[in-house]
């Protein structure tokens, strides 16, 4: 009988030993080691930093490829090649290799936040992070692009976050046309940094995107938004419309900034910064809240529609208050002379008897000495003439 129990016993038992096995084996397997160069932030699949100054001259290979963060601070990437997290971006003598591991399938399957600011990077070809399918936040920021792929986000179809800060001021117009085909393809993007890029106008396929929530266009060179613009921004189909971040910009407050104005009061929930808002032009409005303008102050000179007279109009209604402001202190001054005339009165009078006086002596000694000098009895006698010689009466000559 107690055979039968134990071997049933054993039985029972028996299917539940290779699960716990295989749950042994599987915690005691070692984590993937962390790469070379490189620290990782509780276990390879919390978080992995690369910050290894100019030595780090292309992307790490062993990424652990449960890895979910990886952030490379630092380094002196210059160039990042197509597939360049999935074994792309090799040497001349590895190009081969990283081709077959580019094509043979997805390195880092996990990966959802990738951070590359600081990594002097200066080129971004087409497919630079083909590999990638998970990746939801990438940051570029603090990095002198040059040039940018049509096709560098390609491979990224959840990309919901780009961060381009302090990254395009160097690559001028055909940069940032680059950047116009480069976001054509992210219908998932979410937040999109611009500041510090020095950007006259904005990216058209940035203000397009359908589930864009916000824009950060701050530090820029934008002068204001046009018509075309502000219709770019709105959302059909019950999709909100993108909050928009402006602040340090140069606007220009001429007869062009009048939609723009319109539009901020008409949806300032949407520019959660519009109260820092500053005119940069013209001379008379310089430093005035855009929120705080009369659309009426907003003119343009001799029908000019780009708003490059509205100076000369502007300067009017200033020249009249600064007239205003120098009548007031005239009449001021004016008055405070009059007070003093008026307390100093009796000294006033007296110096005048005084002035009075001498002024009469000074006459009465000019008239004395006109007197003397018209009397004829006081006229000298002539002098005889030179060859004349006086005789006597009696003598007989």
């Amino acid at each position: 009988m107690e055979m039968s129990e134990l071997g049933l016993a054993v039985d029972q038992r028996g299917p539940l030993l290779p699960g716990l096995l295989l749950v042994a084996a599987a915690l005691s397997r070692p984590a993937a080691p962390c790469p070379f160069q490189c620290y990782c932030f509780g276990g390879p699949k919390l978080l992995l930093r690369c910050a290894s100054g100019a030595e780090l001259r292309q992307p790490p290979r062993d990424v652990p490829p449960d890895a979910r963060n990886l952030t490379i601070v630092g380094a002196n990437l210059t160039v990042l090649r197509a597939a360049a997290f999935a074994g792309g971006d090799a040497d001349p003598g590895e190009a081969a290799a990283g081709e077959a591991a580019a094509a043979g399938g997805v390195r880092l399957p996990l990966l959802s936040a990738l951070r590359l600011t600081h990594n002097n990077i200066e080129v971004v070809e087409d497919g630079a992070f083909d590999g990638l399918p998970s990746l939801t936040a990438l940051d570029l920021s603090h990095n002198p692009l040059r040039a940018l792929g049509g096709g560098a986000f390609r491979g990224l179809p959840a990309l919901r976050s780009l961060q381009l800060n302090h990254a395009l001021a160097r690559g001028g117009p055909t940069l940032l046309a680059a950047l116009d085909t480069a976001l054509a393809p992210l219908d998932e993007l979410r937040l999109l940094g611009l500041a510090g890029n020095a950007l006259s106008r904005l990216p058209p396929a940035a203000l397009r995107r359908p589930r864009l929530e916000q824009l950060d266009a701050r530090l820029n060179a934008l002068a204001g938004l046009g018509p075309d613009e502000l219709r770019a921004l709105e959302r059909d189909g019950g999709l909100p419309a993108p909050r928009l971040l402006l602040a340090d910009n140069p606007l220009r407050c001429g007869c062009a900034a009048r939609p723009l104005l319109a539009w901020l009061r008409n949806a300032t929930e949407r520019v959660p910064d519009a109260r820092r808002l500053r005119c940069a032009s013209p001379r008379a409005l310089q430093d005035r809240p855009f929120l705080d303008l009369d659309e009426a102050r907003l003119r343009c000179a001799h029908g000019d529609a780009e708003g490059r007279g509205d100076e000369v109009e502007l300067a009017g209604p200033e020249l009249e208050a600064s007239y205003v402001f120098f009548g007031l202190v005239l009449a001021l001054i004016g008055l405070i002379f009059l007070m003093v005339l008026y307390l100093n009165r009796r000294g006033i009078q007296r110096w005048m008897r005084n002035l009075r006086e001498a002024c009469r002596d000074q006459m009465e000694g000019y008239h004395y000495r006109y007197e003397q000098d018209a009397d004829p009895r006081r006229a000298p006698a002539p002098a005889a003439p030179a060859g004349s010689r006086a005789t006597s009466p009696g003598s007989g000559l």
